[in-house]
């Protein structure tokens, strides 16, 4: 072999090395930036959580391929209204049994998952499946469920019920809307319920009660 045939062989060598490590650059950033998109908030606690961003993402990977092996199926309507009345009925009772009615709407949140087809007995695995299609909405069961513990203590404050109350229902309201099979394989992550266009919306912002219910219905921590 001469050696102007050994400088090409090289060169080709290189260039599609090159060629080989950008396209991976490029497939790593396209995933960080799905994942990003899908899991919100929650890409970003993993991340602190594990000791390297490959860990992180390595394990949001698991939780997807794990929640795309789940049974999710959406409620039918006469289901999200029973759902919806039930919580209706819970917030009447935050009037008179604050703490009463956070531990309904814990269990309430619940029966919803149980429905849907999300495993239920343990709270850990129960955040890992629905970060997949709720990064969005999960801290605010977190803090829910944080509350729900203390109130079993006869540890938190009124006002702290009612944002417990507030936190169970942007998920609630999440569970009765979304529809997780759009997002299992697709592109981009499940918006906010907010942002999506949907047929129905059984419990709103709103949808607050009269007379001295709606003085004392929870409301969001800005006061609404």
């Amino acid at each position: 072999m001469s050696a102007e045939t050994l400088i090409w062989v090289v060169v080709i060598v290189v260039a599609v090395a090159a060629i080989i490590a950008v396209g991976y650059v490029v497939l790593q950033q396209r995933r960080r930036h799905r994942l990003r998109e899908r899991f919100g908030p929650e890409y970003e606690r993993t991340l602190q959580e594990r000791e390297s961003r490959r860990e992180a993402e390595q394990e949001l990977l698991a939780r997807e391929e794990r929640f795309s092996s789940l049974d999710i199926r959406p409620l039918d309507a006469g289901t999200r209204e029973s759902y919806a009345k039930k919580w209706t009925e819970v917030q009447e009772r935050f009037v008179d049994a604050p703490g009463f009615a956070v531990t309904e709407a814990d269990h309430l949140v619940t029966s919803v998952m149980a429905e849907r087809g999300y495993p239920t007995d343990d709270f850990e695995q129960r955040i890992a499946d629905l970060s997949v299609a709720h990064g969005r909405t999960l801290d605010h069961y977190r803090r829910a469920h944080e509350i729900s513990g203390r109130a079993a203590r006869k540890q938190a404050s009124t006002e702290e019920l009612r944002q417990a109350m507030v936190h169970y229902r942007a998920l609630f309201q999440e569970l009765l809307e979304a529809e997780e099979s759009r997002a299992v394989n697709g592109d981009h992550a499940p918006r906010h319920a907010g942002q999506r266009r949907q047929e129905a919306r059984p419990v709103r912002d709103g949808d607050e009660l009269t007379g001295e219910s709606e003085r004392n219905t929870p409301r969001d921590p800005r006061g609404r």
